[in-house]
């Protein structure tokens, strides 16, 4: 590739990152019938038609969001060995934090957006699919019991993720993953570090 055709490329990155963490900072801010072209392009610093150069429209916007959000997790998930982390599962939650401190004010805007995109399904499903291929390592449960765990591990630790870019972020976000590790594998009591018998008495 020559020299010019790579500065192409660093601009066109450049660029659609900027209409994409506009794009996200609005959806922290509005809800997506609410948002415009225009929005977009006073937020990115570009003309309407520096955008269309790009996207056809705001959904194709989402797309491109969430298949990318979609594939970093992906990858970063795909790169533990199993085998060797099958009693470790907190290198889920580690891996995690690692995707979402590349870009920390990104990921931050998604979480905190009120619109009702298929992101969080996406990477829910993502995610389950991906702590399964972990525990069935060394859990031997039925089919029902393992996806009420993964529903409750899951979807808890989205929301508890989410809420803490909603907060004041006074923890760091390492600590917050190893407290939900905590909680997932140690269970509520073990957390707490509750002996039963006692606290009954």
């Amino acid at each position: 590739m020559h020299k010019s055709e790579r500065a192409v490329d660093r601009r066109v990155i450049k660029t659609k990152r900027a209409i994409q963490n506009a794009f996200a900072k609005l959806l922290s801010e509005k809800d997506i019938n609410d948002i415009t072209i225009s929005d977009i392009a006073a937020e990115a610093d570009i003309n309407r038609k520096t955008f269309y150069n790009y996207y056809a429209g705001i959904y194709e916007v989402v797309d491109e969001i969430e298949n990318d959000i979609v594939r970093r997790f992906d990858e970063a998930l795909t790169e533990i060995d199993l085998r060797s982390n099958a009693t470790s599962p907190y290198m889920v939650f580690e891996k995690i934090t690692s995707v979402i401190n590349t870009d920390i004010d990104f990921f931050g805007y998604l979480l905190s957006m009120n619109s009702n995109l298929s992101l969080s399904a996406k990477l829910v499903d993502l995610l389950k699919a991906k702590t399964r291929s972990i525990l069935q390592m060394y859990l031997d449960i039925s089919e029902s019991r393992m996806e009420l765990m993964l529903e409750f591990m899951v979807t808890g630790f989205v929301a508890v993720y989410r809420s803490w870019f909603n907060s004041d972020r006074s923890l760091p976000i390492e600590e917050i993953s190893a407290n939900i590790n905590e909680l997932c594998f140690k269970g509520l009591n073990g957390y707490l570090h509750i002996d039963v018998e006692e606290a009954v008495k």
